[in-house]
Order: C-alpha cells, then structure tokens, then sequence
C-alpha cells in the first residue's frame, strides 16, 4: 500500500503541470462525455505555447466546452466521431466566420478503438479515486477508454472522488500513467425531459413487440425513457446496451430487469456508456449488478447475438419509402452520428427471436416536414438490407421480407396524414397504380 501511495505522490502534479506534458503536435484523445477532464482541459485550453495538437474524441460534454471553442481552433483541432450541440455549435461559427468545417470521423461506435488506437499518442481521462493496490478505476464509462489506456504512450488521469467506481471495466495502474491531478467537480447531468404524446404512442406500440424474457437495447431521449415506462408488466427482461439510463435502472429497481435469461453475462446489465443524474451514478457506485465493458464488446453484433430474444430500440431523423433511415444528418449538416445504431440493428438481427426497432415522430418542425420522405436528404446510417420494424406515432410495421412496394405502402401508412396524399403520388410514380 505504501508504495502505491509513494508511486501516487510522486506522480501528483497540478492541473498546469501535467498539461505542459502535452507536447504540439500531440494527437490527443479525449475519454467519452461525462469522464472528460474538466480541470485538465482548462489548463490545457490555457496553454499559449502549445499548437497543432488533433483532439479525438466521441460525445463531448460541459467538460470539453473549454477546448471546444472557436478561437482555439487556431492550436487546437476539434475531430469527432459523434457530434453533438457543441459541434453543432463550432461548425455554425465556422460557416459564419469562413473558417473551415469542424472535422468529423463517420464510424460506427464498435469501431472507435480501433480507429483511434493506431492514432492517439495521448490520453486524457477522468477516474476514480485509487484502490490501495494503485489500479483506478474508469468508472461510468468503458467505451474506447480500457483500450486507449492500454495503447496510448501517454496517460495523464484527472481523480475525482465524484466519479463512481463500477464493476466490469479494466482498470490504470498508477505504473502505467504518466501523469495525475486531483479535480473534483460534479458529474456532467442529462436530466429526462417531459414525454411527448407522440413518445408514449410510439412506445406503446414498441411495447406490443416486446415478449417477457426479451435482452434489451436502449437509446437516450423521449422515445426509450417511454418505452422503459411502458415496461411494468414485463418479466424477466434482460439488459445488454451501449447506454446505461435512469429508465434502465428503475427496470432493475422495480425487478423488471433481472437478466435471468441471459446468455452472455447471466445476472448482470451490461453497458458501455452512462448518460444520466447523479442519482443513476450513485446506482452505479459498487453495484455487482452491474458491468461497463468496452465498446468492441458491448457493441460487437457477434457478442449481441449470443443473447436470444435481442430487442433494440433506437432513433432516426428520416426514413425513406424503401426502409432506408439517416439518423445523422439534417439541414444540410453533420447531427449527430452513426454512433451504435447499426451495431445493435446487426445483433439484434441475428439473434434468435431478435427484434430491430427504428422508431421516430411522424413530423418535425412543429409538424411542417415529414420524417417520411422518398428519398434521404442524408447519408444512409441504417441500410434497408438490415431495417426490420418501424415506428411512429400511427403504428409500427415489420419490413423483413417486404417488396419494395410493400414497404412503401406500409412506410405511408406510418407517415403523418398531411403528408400521405403527396407520398401517395410518388408512390404511384414509382410503382404504377
């Protein structure tokens, strides 16, 4: 124990110290969302003498806000592979001030190891307090974070005695960092908005495909939090996800979700990423029932599959009458990501009895565009190769084995009905009478 307390000494610096290890022309990586470094990244965003450092990373939070910025860009290049309000935010600025887009990475999210690990010469990452063995643990989020801590030359780790330890994900030994500051500050929050009436209608109709004994895969966002609402009746559901969420926990809570009937991980939910309130975190803090693995596991469709009964849940932004969904982009901009969409799509199609569910609102914009469209405005993140159910708040259909002409019809059946009539003509256009 003394010389794990003498390793940890030793390695202590203040936030401006270790950021001076960051040398330009770094090609930095950034852990996942709330497990940034805000301390850190303060005094990095500080530094004057540094440039042509590459910052990668997946899901910036409040954390990140510091190096994300406008300005900084000049020393200090932005490359996401999910974006978010932020990017959205920096990519405005750039198209205002000329400047050039902010740079992203289309993967999907069981790729980003790979992707990044050949790349990253530096991590950057928010941890737990030391055990007295000297291992931290990662805490919330597994993600790319348990193979960048292995692969990266250097490893310079923010201890915030706010951050839960959890079972399942590797840990850093003091060894293996090269750096250490003390910073503690409250997790980033993700409350739960209000339910929309369109939600609890989807929801509701998700809930009719839902048999007990499922394995479940949920997003974030209105649309998952009802359906976890929807769910009370259910027994012995199982959960393996990208995503741990306060819907998901209250699952386990009421004993909705005791993972009985698992194949892979029996008696444990298993995830990669948390987005949630403190609340969900302290749920977290030393719960055997509980396991963060990493992403190439947790989102690994070969993995996915071993469960039976696989049923995933997630969102798109357009869907067009062959079945094909674009779930990142809108208005002529990046939105968000492929993140683990297809990956779950994928496992959940090849596990026995699974089910794909790709859910969305009928409209957007106050109701004056149809998310029901003959043709993407986008890139396809879902492939109608691999769509299986669809749903809006008029009902849910299951592709799998559908013409082309099937599909469309019963696409403009989900569609919201101000938008059916002109649908209908493309129909006609497409297909004949």
């Amino acid at each position: 124990m003394s010389n794990a307390n003498d390793r940890y000494a030793g390695k202590l610096r203040t936030a401006e110290e270790a950021a001076r290890l960051i040398e330009s022309g770094s090609k930095v990586c950034l852990a996942i969302s709330v497990s940034q470094p805000p301390g850190l990244l303060q005094a990095l965003a500080a530094r004057e003498d540094v440039e042509n450092i590459d910052l990668y990373y997946l899901l910036s939070s409040g954390n990140a806000k510091s190096v994300l910025t406008t300005p900084l860009r000049k020393r200090i290049r932005p490359i996401s592979l999910f974006s978010g309000a932020i990017e959205r935010k920096l990519d405005a600025e750039a198209i205002a001030l000329g400047l050039p887009r902010i740079d992203f990475i289309p993967c999907s999210f069981s790729q980003a190891s790979k992707i990044l690990c050949p790349i990253v010469d530096t991590f950057l990452v928010m941890v737990s307090p030391p055990d007295e063995r000297g291992y931290f643990n990662l805490g919330v989020n597994a993600s790319y974070s348990v193979a960048l801590a292995r692969s990266a030359r250097k490893i310079i780790v923010e201890v915030n005695p706010s951050m839960p330890r959890v079972y399942g994900n590797d840990q850093i030994h003091i060894n293996d960092v090269a750096a250490v500051i003390e910073h503690q500050s409250a997790l980033p929050e993700f409350p739960s908005g209000d339910l929309r009436p369109e939600d609890k209608a989807i929801a509701g109709h998700i809930g009719t495909v839902i048999d007990d004994g499922a394995c479940l895969q949920l997003g974030i966002g209105g649309i998952p939090d009802a359906v976890c609402s929807v769910l009370s009746n259910h027994r012995h559901l199982s959960a393996h996800t990208e995503l741990m969420t306060p819907g998901m926990a209250k699952l386990m809570q009421d004993g909705i979700v005791d993972n009985s009937r698992k194949t892979t991980d029996p008696g444990k939910t298993v995830f990669t990423l948390t987005l949630g309130d403190r609340a969900l975190y302290d749920f977290l803090h030393d719960n055997p029932e509980v396991m963060a693995r990493p992403v190439e596991y947790t989102n690994n469709p070969a993995v996915i599959c071993q469960n039976d009964n696989v049923v995933s849940v997630n969102s798109t932004l357009e869907i067009d009458l062959e079945g094909n969904c674009n779930s990142e982009f809108a208005n002529g901009n990046q939105f968000s990501g492929t993140g683990g969409q297809l990956d779950f799509v994928r496992g959940a199609g090849a596990s026995m009895n699974g089910k794909s569910i790709i859910a969305c609102h009928s409209t957007a914009s106050k109701g004056t565009i149809s998310k029901i469209v003959p043709r993407l405005s986008g890139p396809v993140t879902t492939p109608r190769t691999d769509v299986q159910y669809i749903t809006t708040e008029y009902g849910i259909v299951n592709l799998r084995g559908l013409t082309l002409a099937e599909r469309a019809r019963a696409l403009i059946g989900l569609a919201h009905p101000d938008f059916r009539e002109a649908l209908d003509r493309e129909y006609h256009a497409r297909f004949g009478a």
